[in-house]
This record gives C-alpha cells, structure tokens and sequence, in this order.
C-alpha cells in the first residue's frame, strides 16, 4: 500500500464539510489483470431525492517535492492514467486533482497553464490546508 499524501486528511475534511460522503479510502481500481491503482479517495453527495448521486474519485498531491515542474509532470501523468482507467472500470464517477490553493495559484492560473489543464482535461478540487475547505472547483461543481 502506498504512503498517503500528506494533506489526506484536510481534504477528506474539506469534502465533508462540502456535503461529500465519503465511499472509498482508498479507492482501488484494476488497470489491467496485475496492475492496480488506488486514488486517495471516492465520494458521493446526493443531487436531490430524484435525482440520484454523484459520484467523484479525488487524487491528493502535496507538490512539496524539490521542484514544482516535476511534480506537476508526476500529477499530470498519474491523473491522466487514473483518468482514463476511470473511464472503463467506473465510467459515471469523476476524477478530480485535489491542490492547495497555494499551488493553484503558483501552477494553474497563467494562460499556459489554463491551456494544459483544459487540453487535458484536469478538473481541479482546490483547498486551504488551513481551514480544511473546499475553495473551489474547477470547472464549477453542478448539480
């Protein structure tokens, strides 16, 4: 079993204090026959008595590494794998990449940035480490 991220536990909080059960601690998903992954977390929040429930895998990175840029490699390659496992294995369930806000703010806010987290197809859950709340999600959580 891998090491848990440092801010594993400020974001479950923050996904709870946001209206998040939380289903999975770990996550753990079949890539292929001998390989399995496991994302940090799974939750689900009901959309209303008619409506069912959402489902959302979230990957916690601390970016506390000697250099952001290869942190950013790592993340962006590990959220593209569990992407696209998700997509065969648990299709109705979205991946989010879960960052201090401090890091948002440093990584994910020049227009470079915007074009490789929307090329890529990065949905973004943003905390402060502070308080344990959810800062926002990007793009904009729906019902």
């Amino acid at each position: 079993m891998s090491a848990r991220d440092i801010y594993h536990t400020h974001v479950k909080a923050a996904l709870e204090k946001d209206g998040w059960t939380i289903t999975h601690d770990p996550l753990r998903i079949e890539r292929r026959k001998n390989q399995k992954l496991q994302i940090d977390l799974g939750a689900e929040r009901l959309l209303g008595a008619e409506k069912g429930t959402r489902k959302i895998a979230v990957e916690i990175k601390s970016f506390v590494g000697a250099s952001e840029l290869d942190d950013l490699y790592n993340a962006v390659g590990q959220f593209v794998i569990y992407r696209n496992t998700l997509k065969r294995v648990e299709p109705h369930r979205e991946l989010f990449l879960a960052i201090r806000s401090t890091v948002y703010k440093s990584l994910f806010t020049e227009p470079d940035d915007e074009a490789l987290r929307s090329e890529e197809n990065i949905k973004l859950l943003v905390f402060n480490a502070r308080t344990k709340e959810v800062v926002k999600w990007i793009p904009p959580m729906t019902s």
